[in-house]
């Protein structure tokens, strides 16, 4: 490992150092990495996020690249090859989710020609940088997360609450909340 100063919630593991250096507080702008990331967001609800990074490949793999076209085509026989899959977690009400989420997802792209232009609109089309020294400091939920999940809910969104979606957020770099010492900050 080098030296260089990360974000506190780091455990070390080569995985979480990845994602840290080169995803987590990134700005995304492509609609297929935002639907992975809603989708990976709204499975690791109750779990741990390295959980999830563990699976990752195997839920690339389980859900067609996150391609929300054909996620939002799955039928019953689908959901229930994916509750086998023992690569991914293995939820019915986050897999059913998914599906339900992808339709959705298509009706916000054709309303406002991308997703991207959607979300990113709560956020005035940059990020939001965070200036926070220490993980106590750092919040779970903001007024433009529980803005944000209120609004997806009445669109019919499920498992996207205010603190996952703060998550979403933060990895997809609508919010930067690198620590203040981190090396990722200044980049």
């Amino acid at each position: 490992m080098d030296n260089k100063i990360r974000c506190a919630w780091l455990d070390g593991s080569d995985i979480y150092t990845e994602y840290h250096d080169n995803e987590w507080g990134k700005p995304v702008h492509d609609d297929n990495k935002l639907f992975e990331m809603l989708t990976l967001e709204a499975f690791q609800a109750g779990l741990m996020w390295i959980t999830i990074l563990k699976k990752r490949e195997a839920f690339r793999i389980a859900f067609d690249g996150f391609d929300p076209n054909i996620v939002a085509n799955y039928n019953e026989e689908k959901v229930e090859e994916l509750l086998l899959n023992e690569g991914i977690i293995r939820h019915r009400g986050k897999i059913v989710a998914a599906i339900n989420n992808a339709k959705l997802f298509l009706a916000i792209q054709k309303q406002y020609g991308s997703f991207d232009k959607f979300i990113w609109s709560y956020v005035d089309n940059k990020p939001i940088v965070g200036h926070y020294a220490t993980m106590e400091e750092l919040p779970a939920t903001t007024e433009i997360s529980d803005r944000l999940s209120k609004d997806l809910k009445k669109m019919g969104f499920k498992f996207l609450g205010s603190t996952t979606v703060y998550a979403f957020m933060q990895a997809t770099g609508m919010v930067n909340d690198h620590m203040t010492n981190c090396f990722c900050r200044t980049e």
